[in-house]
């Protein structure tokens, strides 16, 4: 059993994307469609799609994104806030990854959402990760 499915998550895409898989499937659950429904809008990924498998499991297939001489779009993606150690800013403490090349994805009480936007509307939560 894995404890901490935002990291199998990361690892998943991470992975695929050394391997230079077209697409990444992995288990299903509402926050990891919010994830990457944030990396899509912030061109990590080109689409995803949750498929049914079953009565009572869904899948989430991601489709990943390259450049044109197939170097992956996503360089790495960093677990910050763990089930054992939460890691949890406010506003101030939101930091750009990379000058702004990268994302910090949060879960505020607004929803899941970038560090840009988090700032952008004045609200701290929990830091999920880092990509870049």
């Amino acid at each position: 059993m894995q404890t901490d499915p935002i990291s199998d998550m990361l690892t998943r895409i991470r992975n695929a994307a050394k391997a230079r898989h077209a697409r990444v499937e992995l288990p299903a659950s509402k926050l990891k469609i919010e994830i990457a429904r944030v990396l899509k809008e912030e061109g990590f990924i080109s689409t995803y799609k949750v498929v049914d498998e079953s009565k009572t499991r869904k899948a989430l297939r991601l489709f990943l994104k390259y450049t044109p001489d197939r170097q992956s779009v996503i360089s790495d993606l960093r677990r910050v806030s763990r089930p054992g150690s939460r890691r949890y800013v406010g506003v101030k403490e939101i930091r750009g990854i990379f000058g702004g090349l990268g994302v910090s994805i949060l879960s505020t009480p607004r929803g899941v959402m970038t560090g840009r936007a988090a700032r952008k509307q004045r609200l701290g939560g929990e830091l999920l990760c880092e990509i870049w």
